[in-house]
């Protein structure tokens, strides 16, 4: 698997951005069938910093309504990347 095809975007929430502020974490959203070796391979090459830890989370879908007719987001999964001590992604910033 391609390591650009493997990361699907990067996630700018009020939560990621205070895991990246005060822990040094990116999340990301990545492909279903991704695995922590993938993740961390895909960032050190894509971003060119160093992975100390990478968490995975399976995210649920949520049920919507709109009237009488219910439906369902898909489901998809989310990668918390730690960088090393001293690295720093200006991707983010400013």
């Amino acid at each position: 698997m391609n390591y650009h095809d493997l990361i699907i975007r990067p996630l700018l929430t009020e939560k990621s951005t205070s895991l990246r502020e005060m822990r040094n974490q990116i999340c990301f959203e990545v492909r279903r069938k991704a695995n922590r070796t993938e993740v961390k391979r895909a960032v050190e090459a894509t971003l060119n910093v160093k992975v100390a830890k990478v968490n995975i989370i399976n995210v649920d879908g949520k049920r919507k309504r709109l009237g009488r007719f219910t439906g369902k987001r898909p489901n998809w999964k989310k990668a918390i990347v730690s960088l090393k001590a001293g690295e720093k992604l200006t991707i983010f910033e400013g």
